[in-house]
């Protein structure tokens, strides 16, 4: 067959891939046999001539999802389509493989179509089969749709181990700068004989971190047989020997980016090796949107933290005292033992004399001392240098023990001294914080009285 003759009638950019293959079902070499002029002014313009024959590594970067796709293309006589986010490159990926006649015994050809972008065409991620289509769809809707994100994640989670006929499906998110890794959705088939990923959480972040390594650029990791698992033991033993120890005998694994971030990992383990390119069809694309929709909700979290914590201290802010009394006031949230008011005293002192790091520094202490007293309460920072705390279910004697040893460890600090005003047993939040108030000022009027020197600063 003349391939540079049937090269010459495609405009985009075209190549003939070869692939040899072995009497066990497996393959050897892969090469780039012949290039249209679309093809070779690419890889000029990439400083690599293109040479016929040459491996395909010459012209693309190497990459066991790619030779998976030749090899499939050409074994099963079938046409094969991707669309991947090439993130190390920054680039989208529309590939199109299509199998040609050979007369040669072991080796098979196909055309590979390809175009590259900066950014995602939605047009191209919509060319799907109607099957791969569907399920995406319904992942999207169910994300959509939910007014409760964790059960909408639950559901997807489900419905993807199914797709993969997997024994287990799990997303993980990861935080690197606490080098943990947690949880956040997760499906097990009943009777599988493997253990939920809890099992297996603590310190897996070490093994998660050989991910990024083991992965080189590909979009994914596709473990199907005993050849890939050697592959694998080769390339990451330590995460090889932790699969064996589960039962693992198969994985499919899409890194979690968005906007050029890593936000975790989605695995299928023990999955239907026969549909393995629809599987990786399916996931491709689910995956762009679930780690899309964890973004949302990881910056939703945020602001949430942002709106409810004060940044200083980091304990509650005015905002959710106002909430929690408006929920007191309405029935919804029963009304506390006790209530007290807290005020530092001599913050505006530290702040003239030392400087406002030092007075924030104050003001965090303060903040610690109270949260570890009243570990069992609600703390907040009413304003400037006062808190509030309430405190259910707790003895009367029990707060005024409480209040001396939030003066003994005030005490021992170089700076923290506290006034402290308490209401116990008040069946009305307004009187009770208004109680608490006057007596709180009561308390600074008499430490002002001990200290004179001290008054007003």
């Amino acid at each position: 067959m003349n391939f540079d003759d049937l090269l010459s009638h495609y405009k985009a950019k075209a190549c003939v891939v070869s692939v040899e293959f072995f009497p066990d079902g497996t393959y050897g070499n892969i090469r780039v046999v012949a290039g249209n002029k679309a093809h070779c002014d690419d890889m000029a313009a990439l400083n690599h001539p293109f040479e016929p024959g040459c491996p395909y590594e010459a012209c693309f970067p190497k990459n066991p999802n790619f030779e998976e796709h030749c090899f499939r293309c050409i074994r099963d006589g079938k046409p094969l389509h991707a669309y991947v986010n090439l993130y190390m490159m920054g680039l989208w990926l529309n590939m199109f493989l299509l199998p040609l006649d050979s007369d040669k015994e072991n080796i098979g050809y196909c055309i590979y179509c390809y175009d590259v972008a900066p950014k995602a065409d939605s047009s191209a991620m919509a060319d799907l089969s109607a099957d791969t289509a569907a399920d995406v769809l319904k992942a999207c809707i169910k994300l959509r749709g939910s007014g409760n994100i964790k059960h909408a994640f639950q559901d997807v989670v489900e419905d993807i181990r199914k797709i993969c006929g997997s024994d287990h499906c799990c997303i993980l998110l990861t935080d690197d700068e606490k080098c943990t890794c947690s949880i956040f959705a997760e499906s097990l088939r009943e009777g599988s004989g493997l253990y939920p990923m809890a099992r297996y959480i603590q310190g897996f972040y070490a093994i998660l971190e050989t991910w990024p390594d083991t992965l080189a650029g590909s979009t994914c990791i596709i473990l199907k047989d005993d050849r890939d698992m050697e592959n694998l033991r080769e390339r990451n033993p330590v995460w090889h020997a932790s699969l064996r120890y589960a039962g693992v005998k198969t994985v499919v694994l899409f890194p979690l980016r968005h906007g050029g971030k890593l936000l975790g990992y989605m695995w299928s383990l023990n999955f239907n090796v026969e549909d393995v390119m629809k599987i990786k069809e399916t996931l491709e694309l689910t995956t762009f949107f679930i780690a899309s929709e964890i973004a949302s909700y990881k910056l939703l979290n945020k602001l949430e933290v942002m709106s409810t914590i004060d940044s200083l201290t980091g304990i509650k802010n005015r905002n959710v005292m106002n909430n929690w009394v408006n929920q007191i006031v309405e029935g919804q949230v029963p009304m506390p033992d006790a209530v007290l008011f807290a005020d530092l005293n001599g913050l505006k002192r530290v702040n003239d004399e030392r400087g406002h790091a030092a007075g924030d520094k104050m003001l965090r202490k303060a903040a610690s001392i109270l949260q570890s007293v009243f570990h069992d309460g609600e703390v907040f920072r009413a304003g400037g240098d006062e808190f509030m705390i309430i405190v259910s279910k707790i003895a009367e004697d029990e707060v005024r023990r409480r209040v001396d040893q939030v003066h003994y460890l005030s005490k021992i600090t170089e700076d923290v001294r506290f006034s402290v005003g308490v209401c116990y047993g008040e069946s009305d939040i307004r009187t009770a914080m208004r109680l608490a108030d006057e007596r709180m000022y009561a308390d600074k009027k008499s430490y002002y009285e001990a200290f004179p020197g001290l008054k007003y600063r």
